[in-house]
């Protein structure tokens, strides 16, 4: 259980230091492409790669969208954090687990229980909730970010799921080679950054970007140790991973950074984690 807590704790704690880092001197491209540094680096010490497999037999197609996916995904996250908070971001990103269930039943034709039809049907008001405005706050297209981050991460969860089936390299060599396309992608973008707009290299952003690199990469690692501690029951892993990322995320923007919902707000984060329950529930029952 202790894996499961780190992980969620890791989870919360990257948001948390976008969050932060709103308030220093920092370019948050910048701190994106060295969190890849620093991911690397722990995924490479942890992992151990199998990097003789490189070039022919890794699956360029499939790791390609994430590539370009995870920094933008990432850069979106920011955003939404800073104009929506985190607590609605958190629930945005932990509620994109509904697009691979609509992506089983549209494209792979998946045959949906009951359990999993009313996790859906619960779901959808949740999302519309948890975005829904205050009276006193003045009309905006920011509930765009959390739309957008709920649709990309919902997509790269599909994509790592097709990656995780991949017979060879291992999922963890397949990890590392997608955090060296994404560190590539990002500092292509830092250089055009530099170079072309002539923003300076800022040092607060290298600190955040380790930051975020080493609870990036926190969460992976403990996400996948609770796996295996579980190995026998993934739905409590899936469903304590994505009901305590919405609590603990609530927690730290309430109370940590004062961040103000209505009672709209907080009736979507109750039917999210509902929504979750049930989705957790149709795994485990698959007949119902």
């Amino acid at each position: 259980m202790i894996y499961l807590i780190l992980s969620i704790i890791c989870s919360v704690t990257v948001g948390a230091i976008f969050k932060i880092s709103k308030k220093h001197d920092t370019c948050t491209t910048q701190i994106v492409t060295w969190n890849y540094v620093f991911a690397l680096i722990l995924c490479y010490i942890f992992f151990n790669p199998d990097l003789s497999m490189a070039a022919p037999k890794a699956h360029w197609s499939l790791y390609t969208p994430l590539v370009i996916l995870l920094p933008s995904i990432f850069h979106l996250m920011a955003t939404s954090i800073k104009h929506m908070g985190i607590v609605r971001t958190d629930a945005a990103q932990r509620l994109s687990l509904f697009i691979p269930i609509i992506a089983a039943w549209l494209i792979f034709r998946e045959n949906f229980s009951t359990l999993k039809l009313a996790g859906l049907a619960v779901g959808f008001p949740a999302i519309l909730l948890i975005l829904a405005k205050k009276k006193e706050e003045s009309p905006s297209r920011n509930w765009m970010f959390p739309v957008l981050v709920l649709f990309g991460f919902g997509i790269i969860d599909v994509l790592f799921k097709h990656v995780a089936i991949l017979p060879s390299p291992s999922y963890t060599t397949s990890l590392f080679f997608i955090f060296c396309g994404s560190l590539a992608v990002t500092m292509l973008v830092v250089l055009y950054q530099v170079i072309i707009l002539k923003i300076s290299l800022k040092l607060m952003s290298l600190a955040f970007g380790a930051l975020v690199g080493i609870f990036n990469f926190g969460n992976i690692l403990f996400y996948l140790k609770a796996h295996k501690e579980f190995a026998e029951n993934p739905s409590t892993v899936f469903a304590a991973m994505n009901m305590g990322v919405i609590v603990v995320g609530s927690i730290a923007g309430i109370f940590i950074f004062k961040e103000k919902l209505s009672k709209w707000n907080y009736m979507g984060i109750v039917l999210a984690l509902l929504a979750i329950v049930l989705i957790t529930l149709s795994q485990v029952y698959k007949g119902v």
